[in-house]
């Protein structure tokens, strides 16, 4: 049973993704291509679009797991292995989706709020999330920490 399970939609994403393929295949049917060129480049942003469109995160008491979109790409953590969960803000250039950045990788639908979460290995990871207060809290109950230490 979850301690917390929330989903954070990318409404910057989906509109982004929604634009490009519109523009894509409206520019596929007015101009010519090779092989149906501007069709398989819609094709791939709106595969994208249903894989990223959402960000759904679920602390149990064994386990964190993040998901995009429906489940597909997701990453489990299990709660024995974390040693330490704080508050992040990632700075703009981050981006979104999934990301390597200098403290770890990165899974990340909108914002720049994130939790990080620190292994026993001392391999880092962000989630981001629209309700970091929360997504730490329940990460503390589900591993027995304080202040964001485990």
């Amino acid at each position: 049973m979850p301690v917390y399970q929330h989903t954070q939609a990318g409404t910057l994403i989906q509109w982004s993704l929604i634009a490009v393929a519109v523009f894509v295949t409206v520019l596929a049917l007015c101009v010519p291509a090779p092989l149906g060129a501007g069709g398989a480049v819609a094709a791939v942003l709106v595969l994208c679009l249903v894989l990223f469109h959402s960000l759904t995160v679920t602390v149990t008491t064994a386990t964190i797991v993040a998901a995009f979109g429906p489940g597909i790409i997701r990453k489990t953590f299990r709660v024995e292995n974390i040693r330490a969960a704080r508050i992040v803000r990632n700075p703009w250039y981050y981006g979104w989706g999934i990301r390597l950045t200098p403290h770890g990788w990165l899974f990340n639908v909108s914002g720049f709020d994130a939790i990080e979460l620190e292994q026993n290995n001392k391999r880092k990871f962000r989630i981001g999330t629209d309700e970091p207060a929360q997504l730490l809290a329940a990460i503390c109950k589900a591993t027995t920490c304080e202040s964001g230490k485990v």
